[in-house]
């Protein structure tokens, strides 16, 4: 029986279970390169950490005047990001213990993710992460995505729980501000260290200002345990 009473956790994917910010910013430095932007780089890319994939394209667009649809250029960094993605993901070893730790107690867990239901079904297949992550939510299937708090407002609906006994775990500023506003408790894992100051991190529960170096299953779950103890 779980130690954490009612809570039920829902992962951010990209960035936060797995490192995958590395195969997106390829995905966009051969998509943009092929539409005649040839010097995207690696700055460019923390930009849009914690962005919807579809919502990144339409920036893009815009910013540098690109000639193709917003469909047509999410369409081609999606299928350049499935290549990759399927060729090479890491998982964080901690998020992957912190994963197990869960699910040997049964918490409820789901993934609510920017990205496309093909980007996240492939990575979790790839990683493995599926046998105990089966509950999922893409931002292409709710109205609006982060910082919005439509996607994870849906993975609470899906799970059968109230936002207030959720918690997000998160890496991106938009993420967290998505938490904050579905009502739920978040721990965050800043991805880009420059933005640990940031005010919507500030706002979370548990706030590890090293990323994933500072991240450890342990910590996390007695954070967790603290946080289901009644006031």
């Amino acid at each position: 029986m779980s130690t954490l009473g009612g809570i039920s956790v829902v992962f951010d994917l990209d960035g936060t279970l797995v490192d995958s910010e590395p195969n997106y910013y390829e995905a966009g430095r051969q998509t943009l390169a092929a539409h005649g932007v040839p010097d995207f780089t690696w700055s460019d890319h923390e930009e849009y950490v914690g962005v919807s994939t579809q919502e990144t394209v339409a920036r893009w667009k815009e910013r540098y005047g690109l000639g193709a649809s917003v469909a047509g250029l999410l369409a081609e960094k999606n299928r350049r990001y499935l290549e990759l993605a399927r060729a090479a993901t890491r998982v964080y070893p901690e998020m992957r213990a912190f994963v197990e730790l869960l699910a040997a107690e049964g918490v409820p867990m789901a993934v609510a993710s920017g990205s496309s239901p093909e980007a996240i079904t492939a990575i979790l297949s790839r990683t493995g992460l599926d046998a105990h992550l089966r509950t999922v939510v893409s931002a292409d299937e709710v109205a609006r995505g982060k910082p919005a708090p439509d996607v994870f407002l849906e993975a609470a609906r899906r799970l059968g729980a109230d936002p207030a006994d959720c918690v997000v775990v998160e890496d991106a500023v938009p993420g967290a501000a998505a938490a904050h506003a579905a009502g739920m408790r978040c721990i965050a894992v800043p991805y880009v260290a420059a933005q640990a100051d940031a005010p919507e991190f500030a706002a979370a529960g548990l706030l590890l200002r090293g990323g994933q170096e500072e991240f450890t299953a342990r910590a996390a779950h007695e954070w967790l345990f603290r946080a289901a103890r009644p006031a």
